[in-house]
């Protein structure tokens, strides 16, 4: 459990660094702004960069968990049975809420009626307190759209 907390941990501040247009670094834009130099040195021959594309890499869930799933892993195992702070969330795609063997579910889980699907998973997961108010998820929601998709994807893969 520690290392799986540590792992979190140190995933989240890795992921926490870079961008330097955040951090007060040159952007590309600002250098295209900047004068261009004096020296008389004859300038490198450069390769134009690929364009970059429009549309968004899809995520393929047989690579592994997207990275946003490591702030579920904290709590929540991918393997059948194996029950953490959190219900395993093997096999729940399709499923009924509060109805995973071996995990003692809150009563509002147990009475919310819900099933996990695309749309039931997508309201959870922005705001799961909102949505089952008195359930024991403590998490307080994936605000980005594209990696609560990635999540969603991942979960329904692994429950096929």
């Amino acid at each position: 459990m520690r290392r799986i907390l540590l792992g979190a941990a140190l995933t989240l501040a890795l992921s926490a660094c870079g961008g330097g247009d955040e951090q007060g670094g040159a952007t590309a834009d600002d250098q295209a702004a900047a004068p261009a130099s004096n020296d008389t040195a004859p300038a490198a021959e450069t390769t134009p960069a690929p364009e970059a594309s429009a549309e968004p890499v899809a995520y393929d869930p047989a690579s592994g968990p997207p990275q946003a799933f490591t702030q579920c892993a904290v709590c929540h195992s991918v393997e059948p049975g194996k029950q953490m702070i959190g219900p395993s969330l093997h096999g729940i795609y399709g499923e009924k809420a509060g109805d995973v063997e071996g995990y003692t579910f809150s009563k509002a889980m147990l009475d919310s009626g819900l099933t996990w699907d695309d749309e039931t998973l997508d309201t959870y997961l922005q705001n799961p307190r909102k949505m089952v108010p008195g359930t024991k998820m403590s998490y307080a929601g994936l605000r980005d759209d594209a990696k609560r998709q990635e999540v969603i994807t991942y979960i329904k893969y692994l429950s096929e």
